[in-house]
């Protein structure tokens, strides 16, 4: 399991009875997370003076309590990164703090190319992936078909003091654009995506990860460069397997490039304390160096 351990601004203090107790910056949240099985408190004094409690409900769906004032949004640094924290809906913070250990990886690797390097990230999100890789020295095209979280990707660019480099913000159906681009020949030598289980568009489009991700793959291999990079998957479909993906990205694109694939897990540790919060998955193609 890949663990982000360089966090100064995001802990998780204590988790149990299905909830994860983290701090974010000075302000302290409870959040539900079903990995999370045990009863055991490790530090109950903990638990008090909560600000914000995301509560489930029965549905699906459920909200945020607020026990303090919070302000709508509030800033946290990740080494010399900045992001943009808000409480939104469905437990979400605008961040998924996990990422780091794959952030660290896309800085190390666009640094060693010694090259520009241009990436394509797909379901971009808030652009945690994004600002790592413009940081990194690349150019970046960044796709999502969320208006309000492409417009959070490009505060969180400002945020960093990277606002000069060059990233391209697109809101549109990742399908869609990429059929586009291998229409207009552009290619990109990394290439990133983070895709949901289940999606809709703003025009409709329907995205199922079981029946459309092996055909987006195969139309990415038609924009990846002549000396590529990486091609990663960011995965939080429980019923996915990461040998699946892994299986997917060999296929495609160890058969015609050669290199290697990986996978594994994510995770994140709780402070003072041996236990893992498993996060999610990836599986990851790259050349060999």
């Amino acid at each position: 399991m890949k663990l982000t351990n360089d966090w100064k601004d995001y802990k998780i203090i204590d988790m149990a009875n299905g909830e994860k107790l983290e701090t974010w910056g000075k302000y302290k949240f409870l959040r539900p997370d079903p990995q999370i099985i045990w009863t055991h408190k490790s530090n109950p004094s903990l638990w008090n003076n909560i600000d914000a409690h995301y509560h489930r409900n029965n549905k699906g769906g459920g909200y945020w309590e607020y026990k303090k004032n919070i302000p709508e949004s509030f800033v946290i640094s990740y080494k010399d990164l900045k992001f943009k924290i808000g409480l939104m809906g469905f437990k979400h913070t605008g961040l998924f703090p996990e990422q780091a250990s794959n952030w660290d990886y896309y800085i190390e690797k666009i640094k060693k190319a010694d090259r520009k390097i241009k990436v394509l990230n797909l379901f971009a999100y808030t652009g945690g992936a994004t600002i790592t890789c413009s940081y990194a020295g690349a150019d970046v095209v960044h796709v999502d078909s969320s208006k309000g979280m492409t417009n959070w990707a490009k505060e969180n660019l400002e945020l960093s003091n990277l606002s000069n480099n060059y990233v391209r913000f697109i809101v549109d159906d990742v399908i869609k654009f990429v059929k586009r681009e291998i229409r207009r020949g552009n290619k990109y030598d990394a290439i990133i995506m983070d895709p949901p289980s289940y999606g809709r568009g703003n025009n409709g489009e329907v995205w199922d990860i079981e029946k459309d991700l092996y055909p987006l793959l195969e139309l990415c291999e038609n924009v990846l460069s002549d000396n590529p990079l990486f091609v990663q998957i960011n995965s939080y479909t429980t019923g996915l397997s990461m040998s699946v993906l892994n299986n997917a990205l060999n296929l495609i694109f160890t058969d015609k490039y050669g290199g290697k694939t990986t996978f594994d897990e994510i995770g994140l540790p709780m402070e003072n304390s041996k236990l893992i919060l498993p996060c999610g998955a990836f599986a990851r193609w790259e050349k060999y160096e």
